[in-house]
């Protein structure tokens, strides 16, 4: 009996991890197609353009207070000089995309 509930809580775990890592891979293509040209490959806003219009960096503190919500409205809704991505990219997208960026921190 042991080792079958083991052997599930394995299973189990394995899947989690699966998971986190498949929408890890979705939010990084994502955020390489939309994001990255601006913000860095690391979220580092050092990028040409990040640099031009003075992209603050994943670790500046004022970019840490941000929840995840309010992160992902203001992809949705854009932000300064960042566009809306309302409607051009789905829910589910922008999310993973966020989460992406956060892994950065």
């Amino acid at each position: 009996m042991k080792i079958r509930t083991g052997i599930a809580l394995v299973a189990i775990m394995a899947a989690t991890t699966m998971t986190a890592a498949f929408a890890q891979g979705l939010g990084a293509d994502t955020y390489k197609a939309k994001c990255q040209m601006c913000h860095g490959a690391q979220g580092m806003a050092d990028s040409g353009p990040g640099k031009a219009m003075k992209v603050k960096p994943v670790t500046d503190p004022e970019v840490k207070k941000f929840s995840e919500p309010q992160m992902i409205e203001a992809v949705k809704n854009g932000m300064g000089k960042m566009q809306p991505y309302k409607g051009k990219l789905t829910d589910a997208q922008i999310k993973e995309a966020v989460v992406y960026f956060r892994s950065f921190k």
